[in-house]
């Protein structure tokens, strides 16, 4: 009996004890104001004030629950000692449940963000927001550790001193690091690409999964995913397909030879035809012209641009326009020419008889 009551009068068993009151008041405290602060925001029109409550409840019983647990910390039966590990223990945590409450923070206003009627218009700013609720993350995690052994005794200011005394030789470990943000920080202010672009980069062609704040992760066609430092990447030649307005078809017909000048002339405007009256033709540029009288066909020339951004559709539409191309073709008496070369043998020339003498 004596070494139960020894037990429960231990100072950690105390202490365990006072933060699981404090928690449970913190929790007491934070249900019986939620329902009035949720009334509170379904006053407004607004629908981020509700999520915000909603968010917000964890993290706020448990800083309650802490401070609770600080002010009472001078009546426990305790020594000094734990009472000192106590209050160290109560701020590191509270340091991490205001870290985790400015995370959920900037989830929510970037969340709140990228519905406004100006980022959906321009997905370049929904990117943007991403890499900057990235950049404030890492912001706030520099912040709280800071804070962090500020609370612990730690003096700041000679950590910064000796920070600056190592400076050089940080920033030279830190170079690359360093040039990897500031990629990712030019990839989403000049917006070359944005996560789920097309985009062809170095000898390979790929969407844009992810830009992250070291590196951006490309899904190859083979489903592969390739990983290229952004301050690699920051001075590279990137092309997006994705922004494309209309895509186009270029492509050379061959005839064969034996095709006659008015067939030529009535299969170019046949093929001009199929052309223009294609409902996804952009008009304003139609190429249908006799290009040379090559070795062994006589070539058309045809570049026409289809108003569409999807390739699958393009494909579609490359395939109707051309298999008309072949039916115009064939009904004009013509046909479609495939290399050939032309032999000529010829028998060597006899040699003169030889004269008597």
């Amino acid at each position: 009996m004596a070494s139960l009551e020894s037990v429960i009068r231990a100072p950690w068993t105390i202490a365990l004890v006072s933060m699981l009151l404090a928690y449970l008041a913190g929790r007491i405290i934070v249900r019986i104001a939620r329902p009035v602060m949720a009334r509170l925001a379904g006053r407004t029109t607004n629908d981020w004030d509700d999520r915000l409550v909603e968010l917000m409840a964890s993290p706020l019983s448990l800083v309650l629950a802490l401070q609770a647990l600080r002010v009472a910390s001078p009546w426990l039966p305790l020594d000094a000692r734990a009472l000192t590990t106590v209050n160290d223990g109560v701020a590191i945590v509270t340091t991490l449940a205001v870290l985790w409450t400015a995370f959920r923070g900037i989830d929510l206003a970037r969340s709140v963000l990228e519905r406004r009627s100006w980022a959906i218009d321009r997905p370049s700013s929904r990117s943007l927001l991403s890499i900057g609720s990235r950049f404030a993350k890492v912001t706030v995690v520099a912040v709280a550790g800071i804070v962090a052994l500020a609370q612990l005794g730690v003096s700041v200011a000679s950590l910064v001193a000796g920070l600056g005394i190592g400076g050089l030789a940080v920033a030279l470990a830190a170079q690359k690091t360093l040039e990897n943000l500031f990629g990712a920080l030019s990839i989403g202010i000049d917006q070359p690409m944005r996560e789920g672009d097309f985009v062809k980069l170095y000898d390979f062609v790929g969407t844009v999964e992810r830009i992250g704040l070291r590196s951006t992760q490309i899904r190859t066609l083979d489903r592969t995913i390739i990983t290229v430092p952004n301050g690699e990447l920051a001075n590279q030649r990137i092309e997006s397909f994705t922004v494309r307005d209309r895509l186009r078809l270029a492509t050379t017909i061959g005839l064969v030879y034996g095709t006659t000048s008015d067939q030529v002339r009535a299969i170019l405007a046949a093929l001009e035809a199929i052309l223009r009256r294609h409902p996804k033709i952009w008009p304003e540029a139609v190429v249908v012209r006799f290009k040379e009288l090559a070795a062994s066909s006589l070539d058309i020339e045809i570049q026409a641009w289809f108003q569409t951004a999807d390739g699958n559709e393009f494909q579609a539409i490359r395939q109707d326009v051309l298999l008309e191309f072949m039916a115009a073709i064939e009904r004009h008496g013509s046909a479609i020419a495939h290399p050939t070369h032309t032999v000529h043998l010829a028998r060597p020339a006899r040699a003169p008889a030889p004269r008597d003498s």
